[in-house]
């Protein structure tokens, strides 16, 4: 294999990697930022990454507790749903499944087979989790429900779901 290529899988798994596989048992997030040094799932050396699997037909991701336009107070419990597809953690990549992310203000929902980014507006769920609590300030905010695959390769606005808050002063 070429230099480029293990070079772009390698930088490819490094963006990734973002599970410290801790317990799924735990179901509210971590919304701090990890270095993603600290991330321990990888794909065994001079594996081919996986095609982003297909997604299952009526699958779907919703918010449980919220309404679009809903009146709320920070911080906000949120309580994140799925039907036809099944929550599970990051790592590996397992059809019919995958796990939330939430992205917060943020205009689109991400571009299918494009990895998630992990920072303050874009919260990694890779343990499996299916609710958090957030802390926002007052004024409208966005909230994306958007779930990927094991490699957090985003399925696209096909599961996801977009409301939008106000949040009380």
């Amino acid at each position: 294999m070429s230099q480029k290529i293990m070079f772009s899988l390698a930088f490819l798994f490094l963006l990734a990697s973002c599970n410290d596989s801790g317990s799924k048992d735990k179901k509210t997030a971590d919304t701090a930022v990890a270095s993603h040094d600290d991330m321990h799932h990888e794909m065994p050396a001079g594996s081919a990454v996986p095609a982003l699997p297909a997604i299952p037909e009526g699958a779907k991701v919703f918010f449980k507790n919220l309404k679009n336009g809903q009146n709320v107070s920070s911080p906000l419990k949120i309580e994140m749903g799925t039907e036809v597809i099944k929550v599970d953690t990051a790592g590996p990549v397992v059809a019919g499944s995958g796990h939330h992310h939430l992205l917060v203000d943020v205009a689109d929902p991400i571009a299918e087979g494009t990895v998630v980014a992990k920072d303050s507006t874009h919260i990694h769920f890779g343990k499996g989790q299916t609710e958090t609590e957030l802390k926002l300030s007052p004024g409208k905010h966005t909230l994306t429900l958007q779930f990927a695959d094991g490699l957090h390769r985003s399925y696209g606005s096909k599961l996801s779901s977009m409301i939008t808050v106000n949040v009380k002063k």
